[in-house]
């Protein structure tokens, strides 16, 4: 299947700075890290689904890159 179709309906969120932003498209989400990124500020990308789930920024488990 079309990985583009699989995140067409799909939302997601950016993490930074213990916020989250508002529900976007991969696209959008994508952009808003790399801008941030221009800035030196670390953000992730979760999908929707997983924002809610973990309900708070501080639930968040930084991914270690070893």
């Amino acid at each position: 299947m079309d990985e583009r179709k699989i995140y067409m309906n799909q939302k997601f969120v950016v993490i930074t700075e213990g916020k989250f932003s508002q529900p976007m498209s991969r696209e959008e989400a994508v952009k808003t890290v790399k801008e941030y990124d221009q800035k030196d500020i670390i953000a992730y990308v979760v999908s929707e689904e997983e924002a809610n789930r973990i309900k708070t920024p501080d639930n968040f488990n930084e991914p270690k890159w070893k």
